[in-house]
C-alpha cells in the first residue's frame, strides 16, 4: 500500500510538472492616479506591446513568463519588428532571482539585423544589470518581458533558457482575462472578458 501511495504521489508530481510548462501570460499595468491605456496582446506569433502615453507615466505593458522558477538563468532573446522599437532599454526582460532583480534591456546588447529587417537581441548572464547594489545572481523567481517607455514593440521568437515562449492555450487565472487580457488568447479566442472568465470557470 505504501508503495502504491508513493507511486501515486510521483505520478501526480510529474503531471503537475508537465502542466507548469513555461508560457507567456500577457498583462498591463497602470499606477494609481495615472491615465493611460497600455495593451499587451499575442497574435501572428508576436507579442504586441503598446504604451500610448508619456514615458514618465506610471504604466507598462508586458507578459509574465511562467515555469522557470528555481532554474539558473542561462540565456534569453527576442526579435523586434525593427531596431527602432528599442527605446531607452525598453523592451527588456526583468529577471527576479533569489539574489535580487536584474534587467536585460535591448540597449545592453548589439542586435543582429536579419535579412527581413527584424532585429534579434540575445542576452547571456554577463548582460544582467543589477537593480540594487549587492544583488547577486541566484536562481530564477520571476521573469517578465515589458515596455515602460512611450511607444510600441512587436516581439517574436521570445526565448528564456532555450525555451520559446508562447501563450498558454487558455487562461490559468481569472486575472488573465481582465484589463484586456482576454484579447491575448487565440486557442480558444474570446469575444469579451465575460466569455474568458466563463471559460476559466468551466475548465478549472
Amino acid at each position: 500500500m505504501k508503495r502504491l501511495i508513493l507511486l501515486a504521489v510521483a505520478v501526480t508530481a510529474l503531471t503537475l510538472a508537465g502542466s507548469a510548462a513555461a508560457a507567456l501570460s500577457p498583462w498591463t499595468f497602470v499606477g494609481a492616479g495615472a491615465v493611460c491605456s497600455p495593451t499587451s496582446t499575442f497574435s501572428g506569433g508576436a507579442l504586441h506591446l503598446s504604451k500610448p502615453c508619456a514615458t514618465t507615466t506610471n504604466a507598462s505593458a508586458g507578459a509574465t513568463i511562467t515555469g522557470l522558477q528555481g532554474q539558473a538563468f542561462t540565456s534569453a532573446s527576442f526579435t523586434l519588428a525593427n531596431a527602432s522599437q528599442c527605446q531607452g532599454g525598453s523592451p527588456r526582460f526583468n529577471i527576479g532571482t533569489t539574489g535580487g532583480l536584474f534587467f536585460l534591456g535591448c540597449n545592453n546588447v548589439t542586435p543582429t539585423i536579419n535579412a527581413n529587417g527584424t532585429a534579434t537581441y540575445t542576452f547571456s548572464p554577463a548582460n544582467l544589470v543589477p537593480q540594487l547594489p549587492g544583488n547577486t545572481v541566484g536562481t530564477i523567481t520571476s521573469v517578465d518581458v515589458l515596455i515602460d517607455v512611450q511607444g510600441t514593440a512587436d516581439l517574436s521568437n521570445i526565448t528564456v533558457n532555450g525555451q520559446t515562449q508562447v501563450p498558454a492555450p487558455g487562461p490559468t487565472t481569472k486575472a488573465q482575462c481582465k484589463k484586456g487580457g482576454w484579447k491575448s488568447f487565440s486557442s480558444p479566442s474570446f469575444k469579451n472578458q465575460g466569455q474568458c472568465v466563463s471559460w476559466f470557470n468551466h475548465n478549472h
